[in-house]
């Protein structure tokens, strides 16, 4: 007999939600589009806790979960950093929407720059998956699509460090 467990319990959208209204600030999450590589989960957990987000959402299906790998990638920021499973990111991106919240894609080949955004909104960054981007209905869910400008012959970064560059990005505008 095998069980499987997560590294660490889920939360539910809604207590990433209660958490937020706690810390009487404005909401600021990262939702993770189709990321399958546990150490790039681990490094955006470490990442969040040390830039202030409130919160990861991530899908059900056809991602990585909570795993032993993406605890000890995350540093132990697994455990100050709620993690929520949703069944469906629309219906998550939905419900965020009906609370306020700014959905912002992260994806390549928009002519909007993330720094154009203003993040002191209640906002959730949206990064897609490694080598595929944002899902079509995500992307299109999103309330702006904004691109990292990038200069060299590679054409887009790694999850772990386009989501690091625009979770930096909400705490520098944020701290200003």
């Amino acid at each position: 007999m095998i069980a499987y467990a997560s590294a660490k319990e889920y939360v539910d959208v809604h207590d990433l939600l209660d958490i937020t209204r706690s810390r009487n600030e404005p909401a600021f999450y990262v939702m993770l589009d189709g990321l399958e590589d546990p150490q790039n989960l681990g490094a955006i957990i470490r990442t969040a806790d040390a830039s202030g987000v409130h919160g990861v959402i991530i899908p059900q299906r056809r991602a990585v979960g909570l795993t032993g790998v993406v605890a000890k990638t995350s540093a132990g920021a697994i455990e100050y950093v709620p993690v929520a499973r949703v069944v469906n990111l629309n219906n998550a991106i939905k419900t965020l929407k009906e609370n306020n919240i700014w959905v912002i894609g992260i994806d390549q080949g928009v002519k909007r720059t993330f720094t154009e955004i203003d993040f002191k909104l209640p906002t959730v960054i949206v990064i897609g998956g490694e080598g595929k981007g944002l899902s079509r209905l995500v992307k299109e869910n999103c309330d702006e699509v904004a691109s990292i400008p990038m200069k060299g012959k590679i054409s887009s970064l790694n999850a772990s460090v386009a989501a690091a560059v625009a979770m930096y990005e909400v705490l520098r505008q944020r701290s200003a």
